[in-house]
Parts: structure tokens; C-alpha cells; sequence
């Protein structure tokens, strides 16, 4: 399973990815601070998305200062904590986002998710169906991932698979999703079409240690040593110091 969380909702917020630049000389003073709360929050959201955290923090905390009864800002504090690793800062802010708007898909997506990455998965899920459902919701494959990831977390791969092809069926070239049936395929000892997931993935995103790492099992397991080898070497030299570098490495000297 990815180790990034998936915060993709994130950067679905309606932000204006060059809100400053719009702004005319002396546009700022002129702002009430509703409006100052949201240009700080757009561009705390996008020095997050840059991982820039300490300025995306600062925008942040401004924003919030500013105008607290946004849910979007509370929600986007959220996703900050939770890069940090403050899980109760974290589980604040999602109840603070979801008091301030109850029918937000986007924050029962991501608060969800959360939960269920708390073992809380009961609660998790039920925000996950949620969002699902939304009549509003026309993003359900963060929702449908979500859910599948969840019931991974739980074992229940049948279940999760499940989901994952549902929201592949909403979103053909969701990444997530796609890395996600990679990794079911070949546990399913299905390598053909965890080798095809791997390619439809790559024609969306890079790869990653995990794919890199099913990919040199899959071709082993398919007896092409060739792309064997090839996956290893991209794997040790690409990410050297993962966990799943460490394990190829084991895998090659037996």
C-alpha cells in the first residue's frame, strides 16, 4: 500500500492558482477579510501541495485567523497536520471543517480516509459511503478509493477490489486506484493484469517504490528475468534508501 496518504481532494478545492497576481496595485487593502482568509488560503494550499510545509503553515494559521468559519481552511489545516504526523491536531481540524459545512463530500473524504488510517474504520467508512453518495459529489473516485483502501486496511481484499474497479469505472486513469488493482492482481497471482494495471498506471503517473517492486515480482513470477532485472536496477537506483529497495536486495541474493 502507498505510504502517502491520499490527499488529492486537497487540490480540488476552488482555488485560484495565481490569485496574487490577479490582484491590482492596492487590490489587498481594499479586501475584507473574508477575502484576505481566502487568498491566504489558496496560496497556503498551494506551498502544501509543493511541500513547502513552514510557509504553507503560516498561510494557513493567517487564513484561519482571519476568517474561522471557513471549512475549506479548517479542512486544508488538516491535510497540513496530518503531513506533519499530528494526528490530533489533525482529527481537530476535520471536526471543525465538517461543524462548519456537514455536507462537504470533499471533507468526509479526506476525514474518512483519515479515520480509517486511525484503525477507526467503522466511523471511516460511514463518512467514506457518504461521500459517495453525495448527490453533489462528481469527483466519487476519491470517495470509491478511499473506501477500497479502508477495507484493505481490514483484510478484506475481495471487498476492496471492489471499490478500486468501481472507481476505475467513474475515473479510467485515477492513479491511485490503478497502483492500488496492481498490487490486488499480483497478490491474486493474476501477473498478466497486474502487469496491464502497471501500464495504465505509468501512463498517468511515475513510478513509485511499491509499483517498482511489484513490477520486479510480477516479471520473476512470469519468468521474464530480463524486465526482472531491469525493474531491480531501477529500483536501486531510483529510491536506494526504501524499504522496498532493502527487500529487492534480499530478494536477489537468494
Amino acid at each position: 500500500m502507498s505510504a502517502e496518504p491520499r490527499l488529492c481532494e486537497l487540490l480540488l478545492i476552488s482555488l485560484l492558482a495565481s490569485g496574487c497576481a490577479l490582484l491590482p496595485d492596492g487590490g489587498r487593502d481594499t479586501m475584507s477579510n473574508a477575502e484576505k482568509a481566502k487568498l491566504n488560503l489558496q496560496m497556503g494550499a498551494r506551498y502544501l501541495d509543493m511541500g513547502m510545509l513552514e510557509t504553507a503553515k503560516e498561510k494557513l494559521e493567517i487564513a484561519v485567523n482571519l476568517d474561522s468559519s471557513n471549512a475549506d481552511t479548517h479542512n486544508t489545516l488538516a491535510v497540513f497536520y496530518e503531513r506533519i504526523k499530528n494526528n490530533e491536531a489533525a482529527n481537530d481540524s476535520y471536526q471543525a471543517a465538517l461543524s462548519r459545512d456537514a455536507d462537504s463530500f470533499s471533507i468526509k473524504s479526506n476525514y474518512g480516509r483519515f479515520l480509517c488510517e486511525q484503525g477507526q474504520f467503522d466511523k471511516g467508512i460511514s463518512l467514506l459511503q457518504q461521500s459517495m453518495e453525495s448527490p453533489m459529489n462528481n469527483r466519487p473516485w476519491f470517495a470509491l478509493t478511499n473506501l477500497g483502501t479502508c477495507y484493505n486496511r481490514q483484510n478484506d481484499s475481495q471487498r476492496a477490489e471492489q471499490y478500486f474497479r468501481q472507481a476505475l469505472q467513474t475515473q479510467p486513469n485515477y492513479a491511485p486506484a490503478l497502483q492500488e488493482m496492481q498490487r490486488i492482481s499480483y497478490q491474486n497471482r493474476q501477473f498478466m493484469s497486474a502487469r496491464a494495471f502497471l501500464e495504465r498506471y505509468l501512463s498517468v503517473a511515475k513510478h513509485t517504490p511499491e509499483s517498482l517492486w511489484i513490477a520486479f515480482q510480477t516479471e520473476r513470477a512470469l519468468g521474464n528475468g530480463k524486465m526482472a532485472d531491469e525493474y531491480r536496477e531501477l529500483l536501486l537506483s531510483s529510491f536506494p534508501a526504501s524499504k522496498e529497495a532493502q527487500q529487492v536486495k534480499t530478494a536477489i541474493s537468494k
